[in-house]
């Protein structure tokens, strides 16, 4: 197995094991961003659970939902919110929207290489291919057996598919992950309205919380976990 493994690789002029380190890079990247944005996700979905019962005005609790959460990118909407100096809330919303931007870098971290494998892979495939070929090709000027021609033949083919097979599974995950990224900053956006209009708003009719004083709040039936 190890020989014809070295047989493939001498006969795609060494692409093909390059080709497997360019795998292998991808799929760490895809398992670390599984897990990081896993648990972005699960914490915004809190956060926005959390910041939805805060009652108007109240500075304390969105405190409490922003120290919960401050490991979270989607904790500093809130704290940018908190520490604001301004009594504008169009000055409040620029505050927010620098601090959200300066997140977005942690959320598509390394997903270029992904982007990469995703265009890189094909070609590096069909190069090998062409190597193979060119290959073949002595291989029939020197002989007329033509099994030897179709196994070279063969051979040249592999390091096509396993291009083609790499950017497969980099371009799901690839769409997945920016799927996560827009899906993070729009939770982002949606907590900057909620602080926003907790922070400056007086309240909407029907209300329960802002009408009535010391109204029950409703038991969430989100599991809260912090972000950590």
């Amino acid at each position: 197995m190890l020989a014809y493994i070295i047989e493939l690789s001498i006969k795609s002029g060494g692409l093909l094991p390059l080709m497997m380190l360019l795998l292998l890079v991808s799929l760490i990247i895809i398992i670390e961003r599984l897990y990081y944005f896993g648990r972005v996700i699960q914490a915004g979905d809190a956060m926005e659970h959390a910041a939805q019962k805060v009652r108007y005005g109240d500075r304390k609790a969105l405190q409490q939902v922003a120290d919960e959460y401050a490991g979270a990118p989607q904790a500093v909407v809130l704290s940018t919110a908190l520490n604001s100096r301004s009594d504008s809330a169009e000055i409040m919303d620029r505050h927010i929207e620098e601090s959200m931007l300066w997140q977005l870098p942690k959320l598509d971290r390394l997903l270029w290489v992904l982007d990469t494998a995703v265009t890189l892979a094909p070609l590096l495939g069909l190069f090998g291919t062409i190597i193979g070929m060119i290959e073949t090709f002595d291989v029939l000027g020197d002989s007329n057996n033509a099994n030897a021609v179709t196994g070279s033949i063969g051979h040249a083919l592999i390091a096509t598919g396993a291009g083609l097979f790499i950017a497969i599974i980099t371009v799901v995950f690839l769409n997945y992950f920016n799927k996560r990224v827009r899906l993070t900053m729009h939770q982002m956006e949606l907590l900057k309205v909620t602080v926003i209009n907790r922070l400056h708003g007086g309240g909407v009719a029907g209300d329960i919380y802002n009408l009535v004083p010391n109204a029950p709040r409703p038991v969430s039936d989100q599991p809260q976990t912090a972000f950590s």
